[in-house]
């Protein structure tokens, strides 16, 4: 599974990371690459948990 990964900086410096396919899922980072990191792990926290509970994941 692929995830769509939209970064934008803030005013203060900082990244903030958001999955498109997971509505929610975002996170912020000191760099861009630490916001990515972060979020893709939420990203794949989110995954297991749906499919955990039974909801459909669409690829």
């Amino acid at each position: 599974m692929n995830f769509t990964i939209e970064i934008e900086q803030e005013q203060d410096g900082r990244f903030l990371a958001e999955v498109i396919n997971f509505p929610g899922v975002l996170a912020y980072g000191q760099t861009r690459e630490e916001a990515i990191a972060r979020v893709k792990a939420l990203a794949l926290r989110v995954l297991a948990d749906k499919l955990e509970h039974g909801v459909k994941v669409e690829a």
